[in-house]
């Protein structure tokens, strides 16, 4: 069965670090499994933070615009083209991971075939990955407009400022109806550990389900293309067993 994880939050909070930190904890933790990160931010900086101009995208298929790497086979119905063309976007990072990016999404209310036809070509794509990682735009909403999907766990990612722990509340509100009963809560990214009391007084002023913390890493500002941090990914170790991700057996 497919594990999926999202990663939501505002521009600029940290999620495409955060995102690439899972996958490097999860590869070390289980280097048997098989991983897709899906770019699903509009901004597309996942595939920028591997060095990759992702251009072929889903939004491409739905469009007509999309130039495949070969020519299309024949005789296939409409389903098997969108699975054929999906497969032709995937981008492999190493021998067990993946990446995809959906870049624009079309509406739930358009009635127009392909809307469903995307639905089940990435679902059937998700479901062939032991591990999927969303890196979400704002909320879970522009994600499920995309496909139809359980998440198993939804990380909201924020800022240690007021600002901040007033949008993870926005969020988490308006995330909740797509993550009912599985699990949500917010980690706190660029955290000085001088401070952590007060970060907790806001959070709980806001009432928010901390899942973890991660402090501030200055050595960002020289990876800030590759966006690598050794310091998020022994974070992400230290609050993982929280989550409702596949644990290792001691």
């Amino acid at each position: 069965m497919t594990v999926k994880l999202a990663i939501t939050g505002k521009g600029g909070s940290g999620k495409t670090t955060i995102t690439k930190g899972f996958m490097q904890v999860l590869k070390e933790m289980f280097p048997e499994k098989s991983i897709l990160l899906f770019d699903n931010d509009l901004s597309s900086e996942l595939g920028h933070s591997f060095g990759l101009d992702i251009r072929n995208t889903i939004y491409g298929i739905r469009s007509g615009k999309h130039e495949y790497k070969t020519g299309i086979p024949e005789d296939m119905t409409k389903q098997e083209f969108i699975e054929w063309a999906m497969e032709d976007i995937v981008v492999t990072l190493d021998d067990n991971v993946d990446i995809i990016v959906s870049w624009f999404v079309g509406s739930k209310d358009c009635r127009c075939p392909i809307t469903k036809l995307i639905n089940d070509a990435v679902n059937k794509l998700i479901n062939r990955y032991d591990i999927v990682i969303f890196d979400c735009e704002f909320d879970l909403k522009y994600l499920n407009q995309l496909v139809d999907c359980e998440i198993d766990s939804t990380i909201i990612v924020a800022n240690p400022t007021e600002e901040s722990a007033h949008l993870a509340n926005r969020i988490e509100e308006f995330s909740s109806k797509f993550a009912a009963g599985t699990q949500i809560g917010v980690v706190i990214n660029k955290v000085d550990s001088s401070d952590l009391a007060s970060v907790y007084e806001l959070l709980k002023k806001y009432d928010l389900d901390v899942l973890g913390v991660i402090p501030f890493d200055p050595e960002l500002k020289n990876n800030s293309m590759s966006r690598e941090s050794q310091v998020v990914q022994n974070a992400i170790k230290d609050f993982y067993f929280r989550l409702n991700l596949p644990q290792i057996k001691h």
